[in-house]
């Protein structure tokens, strides 16, 4: 498999840039397995360190199960209004949401501690890792509140 297509196929699992993927498999010696562990761990340092900006922006997500007994509301906050009009993050908000009206969390902490519900290999916590690393910007969950019939 060419160098092309090593960062494509990277590129659709992560959506991160081609240079970041670019770097990653020139450190990995172009072993894709190595590559990703390189970007996920990077993803955790950028993270880490947004982590401290302030939260002013975001938005207010609902989910309702199609059944009509049992919804969510979330609020998801990031730094600025771009971000939190981009359809990633919405769709991070709403993702969220079902994940609440799902798994029924009772706390911010509990929820960030379960496996993501549309892919178990990941936790919530890493998905909002992923998001940062990608958006740029610190993203944290702030309310949510469940119903159920």
């Amino acid at each position: 498999m060419s160098d092309v297509d090593k960062i494509k196929k990277i590129r659709e699992a992560t959506m991160l840039s081609v240079g970041e993927i670019s770097k990653a498999l020139a450190e990995a010696g172009g072993d894709e397995q190595r590559a990703l562990e390189l970007l996920k761990a990077r993803g955790a340092e950028i993270a880490n360190k947004k982590s401290s900006r302030e939260i002013k922006e975001g938005v207010v997500e609902c989910y309702i199960h199609n059944t009509k007994k049992v919804g969510a509301i979330i609020e998801l906050g990031s730094e600025t209004d771009f971000v939190a009009r981009n359809a990633e993050f919405q769709q991070l908000a709403r993702d969220l949401a079902m994940q609440v009206a799902s798994m029924n969390p009772q706390s911010v902490e509990e929820l960030l501690a379960q496996p993501f519900i549309k892919d178990a290999s990941m936790t919530v916590s890493d998905l909002i890792t992923q998001s940062v690393a990608r958006l740029g910007e610190n993203i944290k969950i702030g309310n949510f509140s469940r119903l159920e019939i």
